[in-house]
């Protein structure tokens, strides 16, 4: 059984005069794992987790992290205690990154050359260049701002991160890169992190377990994202994963049964080009080492169209099926690890595993 790092015992907020924001939260959360806090606006998962660090004090009951209760520490400790990375990153614009990373060790009594040369390891850990350390949050994009939040939240390598919504200001495509660095980075430190979002596919994606929090504060559901999504627990559950839960319980279904079929190369040009023909008048287009460039229609005198999600190694039914519905010639593009070509997976095909999968599931039962 894992080992509990916080402890939620009947904790109650209750603000004057309104409806609890939590009513009678008990949970336990796993030490060097991820905990997702989701539910709709309103419902007390910001709250909750601003309880445990102590920026909100409970109104009853008791909170404790590693077997001792938060109130027992005084809160400015109890927070250089915790990493906490927020929507905005929160960086200070008038300090240049490495001096943003750098606050927590310095406020822990930690030496400024310490204190910078921690920073600048903690530049390369969350996948960005060294050279940006002297710049300031004004002159980096809103992803890179968020990885300094990340790095400044680990400066002190403490055991608990707190995340509340950190990668929702972002565009979608940056926030799957973030999702997928902050995996990356848990594999490697196994931190306990609490992460509060309202969208449940990031839930599903970042967490190990999620709390589904209902309006009012109750806590609806508490289980692997696997499980929320197989068997919500009650209608307001089933409501708020939505309609296509179906569709997002295929990505814990690993996709070893779908047919990769290899594709022939018909023409190179002069810059190392090469067109794949694949069936239609459909050209998948791919460089001098074969990596995927983009879609010509039927037609000599087509453009190059970027399209289709690509399915890779070890990807899941969603990720399959994916690749083909979003692929203009209805043929999902397989690539190995290096990212080159390996060939095309047909919906029909993934469709019938999927079938095969939802059988195997029901028999089960």
């Amino acid at each position: 059984m894992a080992e509990a790092m916080i402890e939620f015992q009947s904790v109650t907020k209750q603000y004057q005069g309104g409806q609890p924001a939590v009513d009678n939260l008990s949970m336990s959360i796993d030490k060097g794992s991820i905990t997702v806090f989701v539910g709709p606006s309103g419902c007390g998962k910001t709250t909750s987790l601003r309880m445990i660090n102590r920026m909100v004090d409970p109104t009853s009951g008791t909170i404790t992290v590693a077997g001792k209760g938060v109130t027992s520490v005084p809160a400015a400790e109890l927070r250089r205690s915790m990493g906490y990375v927020m929507q905005s990153s929160g960086l200070m614009p008038h300090r240049s990154v490495l001096d943003n990373i750098a606050t927590v060790p310095r406020l822990n009594g930690v030496s400024k050359a310490d204190a910078r040369k921690r920073a600048e390891e903690l530049l390369d850990v969350v996948g960005l260049a060294s050279s940006l350390g002297k710049r300031y949050p004004s002159q980096l994009s809103g992803g890179q701002q968020q990885r300094v939040g990340v790095a400044r939240a680990l400066a002190a390598d403490p055991p608990v991160l707190l995340m509340d919504e950190p990668f929702s200001a972002v565009d979608p495509v940056v926030r799957e890169e973030l999702q997928q660095e902050l995996l990356r980075l848990q594999r490697d430190l196994a931190k306990t992190i609490v992460f509060v979002t309202h969208d449940i596919d990031e839930a599903t994606v970042v967490g190990d377990k999620v709390a589904v929090f209902a309006v009012g504060g109750k806590l609806a559901q508490y289980a692997t994202p696997e499980e929320i999504l197989r068997a919500p627990a009650n209608d307001f559950v089933a409501s708020f994963v939505g309609r296509d839960r179906g569709f997002r319980h295929l990505a814990f279904t690993a996709a070893d049964g779908v047919t990769i079929h290899p594709v022939p190369t018909v023409t190179r040009g002069a810059s190392g080009e090469a067109r794949l023909q694949l069936g239609e008048g459909w050209r998948l287009v791919v460089d001098g080492e074969s990596r995927p460039l983009g879609w010509e229609g039927p037609g000599a005198d087509s453009e190059l169209i970027p399209g289709g999600s690509l399915f890779r190694p070890r990807d899941t039914l969603r990720r399959a099926l994916d690749s083909a519905l979003s692929s203009p010639s209805g043929l999902g593009v397989a690539v190995d690890g290096d990212g080159r070509v390996a060939g095309v997976v047909r919906p029909e095909e993934v469709l019938a595993v999927i079938e095969s999968a939802r059988r195997v599931r029901q028999g089960a039962l």
